[in-house]
This record gives C-alpha cells, sequence and structure tokens, in this order.
C-alpha cells in the first residue's frame, strides 16, 4: 500500500494550481491532465491533489511511463461526468490508467487501468457509471480495498469491478450495489483473491461469460471468501458461452459465504446465451475442473438452490461441496446436476446431486 500523507520526499500538485474550477460546472478536464503531465515528468514521489468540490470532467486517459516511481491521487472532491451521456458515449472509458506503475488511489471516481502495474485502490466511492465502475485490464499486483459503488439495481451493464488480463489481484472489504455484476472476471485472469464483499443489489460473482471467442485464456487460482449476498440475482457463478473454445475454469475456492434470499446461490451455466445469439445446438469448450464450495450457507428464493449445468463435451470435474446448507421458505432446497462429476462431503443441504 502507498502512502497519502505529503512529506519533505513528496512533490504535491493541486489541481486549482493548473486552473481547474470546483463548481462542478467548469470543465477542468485539461487541468487534471496538466496536473498529470507534471507529476509524472517529476523524478520525486508526487501527489495530486483535489480538494473539496465538485469537478466536471470529460473523457481522461493518464498515460505512463512516468518518471516518478509513485504517484498518489488525493482526491477529497467529487469528479462529475457530464450530464450528457452522449459525450462519455464516444469514449470507451471515463477516467482510465494506461502503462503506469505504482499509482495509488484515495477518493472519489470512477477509473480503469490498462497494462499497469503496482496499483493500490482505497477509500474510493463510485457512483452511478454508465457501465463498469472499476476495470482492472492487462494489470499485475492490483490492491483494491474499502471501495463502495452504488448504482440502481435496474440499470444494465453497470458491473462493480470487472477483471480480465490481469494476475495478483485483490479485492479486500467492499461494498457493491449495482445492476449487473457485483465482480465479474473474465478470461486471462490468474491468481484472485477476493475477501469480505457484501453484494446487493445485482447479480453477484461471476467469473465469466467466457467461450465468446475460440482462442482465449484461461481463468485460474480464484479465491471468494466471507461474502453476503443481498437479494441478488446469482450468488457464486460460473458462466460460459455454448461455443467451441480453448478456455478453461480451474482451482477456484468458494469460501465462507452467506445467502440472503438469493435466486440462485450456486450455479454453472456452460450454457449461457441471454439473448440466443450463435449459440443454438453449439456446445461449450471450456473445461471447468477443481471447483470448491465450502461454508455456503443462507436462503435461496428459488427452490433450486445447486444448480450445476455443464457441456456433454466436456463435463465439469473436482466440484467439491462441503458444509453447504441452503434453505427454499424455511424449507427443503433442491439440486440440480447436468454432467458434472464431483463429491460431496459432512453437511450438504440440499441433498447433492452429485
Amino acid at each position: 500500500m502507498f502512502g497519502i500523507n505529503s512529506t519533505s520526499a513528496t512533490k504535491n500538485y493541486n489541481v486549482l494550481n493548473f486552473g481547474a474550477k470546483p463548481n462542478g460546472k467548469t470543465d477542468s478536464t485539461k487541468a487534471f491532465l496538466m496536473a498529470w503531465q507534471a507529476a509524472c515528468g517529476s523524478s520525486d514521489s508526487t501527489m495530486i491533489y483535489v480538494p473539496k468540490g465538485r469537478y466536471l470532467l470529460g473523457s481522461m486517459a493518464f498515460r505512463g511511463i512516468c518518471k516518478s516511481p509513485r504517484i498518489t491521487f488525493r482526491i477529497d472532491g467529487t469528479l462529475v461526468a457530464p450530464l450528457d451521456y452522449r459525450v462519455l458515449g464516444k469514449s470507451t472509458d471515463w477516467i482510465s490508467f494506461q502503462g503506469v506503475i505504482g499509482v495509488s488511489i484515495v477518493g472519489e471516481q470512477t477509473l480503469s487501468f490498462t497494462n499497469s502495474k503496482n496499483i493500490s485502490i482505497r477509500r474510493l466511492l463510485s457512483l452511478n457509471s454508465q457501465m463498469f465502475h472499476i476495470v482492472i485490464n492487462g494489470c499485475e499486483n492490483v490492491n483494491i480495498q474499502g471501495v463502495k459503488i452504488m448504482a440502481a439495481g435496474n440499470s444494465p451493464n453497470t458491473d462493480g469491478i470487472h477483471v480480465q488480463l490481469s494476475k495478483n489481484i485483490n479485492i479486500i472489504k467492499c461494498s457493491i450495489k449495482t445492476g449487473d455484476d457485483c465482480i465479474s472476471i473474465g478470461p486471462g485472469t490468474k491468481n484472485l483473491w477476493i475477501e469480505q464483499i457484501t453484494c446487493g443489489p445485482g447479480h453477484g460473482i461471476s467469473i465469466g461469460s467466457l467461450g465468446k471467442d475460440l482462442n482465449e485464456e484461461g481463468v485460474q487460482n480464484v479465491t471468494v471468501k466471507k461474502t453476503i449476498f443481498l437479494g441478488t440475482e446469482n450468488g457464486l457463478r460460473i458462466k460460459s458461452w455454448a461455443r467451441p473454445s480453448t478456455g478453461f475454469i480451474q482451482r477456484v475456492r468458494f469460501m465462507d459465504s452467506l445467502m440472503v434470499n438469493v435466486q440462485n446461490p450456486i450455479v454453472i451455466d456452460q450454457n449461457y446465451s441471454p439473448h440466443n445469439l450463435n449459440c443454438l445446438n453449439q456446445i461449450s469448450g471450456i473445461k471447468v475442473d477443481d471447483i470448491v464450495y465450502q461454508g455456503i450457507r443462507g436462503t435461496s428464493s428459488t427452490p433450486v438452490a445447486i444448480k450445476f449445468d455443464c457441456s456433454p463435451k466436456n463435463p465439469c470435474t473436482g466440484v467439491r461441496l462441503q458444509n453447504v446448507n441452503l434453505t427454499y421458505l424455511k424449507k427443503a432446497s433442491q439440486s440440480s446436476c447436468i454432467n458434472v462429476r464431483g463429491k460431496a462431503f459432512e453437511l450438504v443441504r440440499p441433498e447433492s446431486c452429485l
């Protein structure tokens, strides 16, 4: 974790000194980019400081490689996107960091990191993003902690945190309320640790969807621990398109999760096709192996609390249920298994179909 307090060895760059206006009406995009260029070009550790106030910002990309070994964005104010959604609709991201190393974010905004290393995001509040709130793409060594994300439960594609093509990622102690996945895990994710997440409303924590492309990197070494799902559509979900693919999912640990009125607490869906696009009569090529569900408890809002719908060509293997207790309307729930191989240990309710 990077420090946020200024020291004698840290150069400070206040965005107000570059022309930013904290009135929420004047476009401060240029001022923020100028502050970044100054900090990036310094050979010292630097801090870009955003005082209290509201700052109207258009699409911005903060690019490396920087001379500064460590840049801290300290945001005490609120960063505001244009009210006209069409302005940002022309851009891939609102605020993005590309090719940076050693950047720490403390404060409030919506972020995208691409091809970056040694990133710290702490105590951030992100509200009502038009699309994904935080995107980690092609990154290494990222720590996300104490983040709060909020969007309407009926807002489409407002995923909280999306990770893909990245390794050594930690997401800890976050509260995520969205209209889509709280955390979505895409192809090429390796060594991901998720712990103490409260999710809801939203679509739960999802690995996938995978298999959209024929040649696709796999997902491996994922741990999801001490999570709470409140009225979500799904809890712990793995999903892949019913298409040929070289992708895979292996070594996943779902541990110590509480479900409260969740529609699909535990689900593997290898026939994912929300709009039946180009998937008819096709079979998922994604190989799913070594998936553990341990200490999963709570309530399902539908009769089927555990659903494994796997590929006939590539059955799910190494699936393990241990100490699972899920009920439906205070009664026994059900489980459903198609093309899955695994074992159940100790208490498992509903009765295991493995």
